[in-house]
């Protein structure tokens, strides 16, 4: 209807028509542009071992499932594959169609009379990547290796990141203010315990150790055998295998 409308004020100039709607975008956009986007479609790809995940978010879950939002979502992801943006800002800047990934968020704002932002970018490269999007578009994850894999596997750990939400790689990629976050929370919990002041640090530190194997992807008990790690599993089909990094990105509260 917004298109029918342009259309006749603009006599059925073509030109003059995506002109007012493109105004008019300009203008929901800035209205709006205080209102919360909490819902919105995330996807995932692979291209030569470049994999890229993305959000495209928008105020309502309507929107969110809608035909168009999600075929939106699946051209920026297709240029981000495409140009291999370094970041966010490098990825609105690129181009489909003509326009620029930033300028047809506010066209589209302007015909659905939602905020749209695209609000999460992230990327891997390596010899060999995979992604995974999981049901309902809400969630997904990348995962780089050091060599070709089974596909299976593969799908496997990434289906792990998105299902467990690791904090890191393994333990030595946890950012030291976790673990000193870590140890703080184990020692005054020893100490609400009433264990012995000179046994706090130890006990902490058997604490910190839990929590590697609970929240670093390698060290976590595999989803499909819970009595092998996540490394194991990858040693099971390939020792020489290696995850080299992920990333996750969910619109989900974990």
């Amino acid at each position: 209807m917004d298109c029918k409308s342009a259309l006749t004020e603009a006599e059925n100039d073509f030109e003059k028509a995506i002109e007012i709607i493109r105004i008019k975008g300009k203008a929901v956009a800035e209205k709006r542009s205080e209102r919360e986007a909490s819902q919105g479609c995330v996807l995932a790809g692979v291209n030569n071992g470049f994999a890229a995940v993305l959000a495209l978010k928008c105020e309502t879950d309507f929107v969110a499932t809608n035909e168009g939002f999600v075929a939106l979502t699946q051209s920026i992801l297709d240029a981000a594959l495409k140009g291999q943006p370094a970041n966010l800002e490098a990825l609105e800047n690129l181009s489909i169609d003509g326009r620029s990934i930033k300028a047809l968020i506010v066209d589209r704002t302007g015909i659905i009379g939602e905020k749209i932002e695209l609000d999460y970018y992230e990327h891997l490269k390596d010899v060999f990547a995979i992604s995974y999007i999981h049901t309902g578009n809400k969630l997904a994850t990348i995962v780089s290796f050091n060599k070709e894999a089974e596909y299976q596997v593969a799908r496997d750990i990434a289906m792990q990141a998105a299902a467990m939400n690791p904090v890191s790689l393994d333990r030595t990629s946890v950012p030291e203010s976790v673990i000193q976050t870590e140890l703080e929370v184990g020692r005054n919990k020893a100490r609400e315990e009433g264990k012995p002041e000179n046994m706090l640090d130890k006990i902490a530190q058997g604490r910190l150790n839990k929590f590697y194997k609970e929240s670093t992807l390698l060290e976590q008990e595999f989803i499909k055998d819970s009595k092998i790690s996540v490394q194991q599993y990858l040693n099971s089909s390939d020792k020489d295998l290696k995850v080299t990094a992920f990333k996750r990105v969910t619109l989900n509260q974990d």
